[in-house]
């Protein structure tokens, strides 16, 4: 059996903070699951453009309100406690944050915790 605890998370290297979100990685690559699950803030006013070339993720939203927008349409939907979006096609999108917006987030192939997004909002293959 695998036990985490987010606070164990918070303050270690698997806890990233950057200029429009913070990401706290709780499971990894490491763990073996094929699978990472993250609790990720997307800061309130911040716009994301992202686009996961080479991973599936689903984002199940726990706070906040904002929309994502499907950048090849143009489609907009809100964001708010409930409600999950699912990157199925390596979708392209933004994320407008109207408060902080909390995630819970699964990606596969399982992240390792140490990708950086590239000028296209993505993680490299193999990540």
């Amino acid at each position: 059996m695998l036990v985490k605890d987010l606070a164990e998370v918070l303050g270690s290297d698997d806890h990233v903070v950057g200029e429009a979100f913070e990401s706290r990685r709780i499971l990894l690559a490491k763990d073996g699951l094929g699978y990472s699950f993250h609790d990720t803030v997307v800061k309130a006013g911040s716009r994301q453009v992202l686009e996961y070339k080479n991973h599936i993720e689903a984002n199940y939203c726990i706070e906040g309100k904002g929309e994502v927008e499907e950048a090849s349409t143009g489609k907009r939907w809100p964001l708010k406690p409930g409600v999950m979006y699912v990157l199925d096609r390596h979708d392209r999108h933004i994320i407008h944050a109207e408060t902080d917006l909390r995630f819970l987030c699964v990606f596969t192939p399982a992240l390792t915790g140490e990708e950086v997004h590239d000028a296209s909002g993505s993680y490299a293959a193999g990540s």
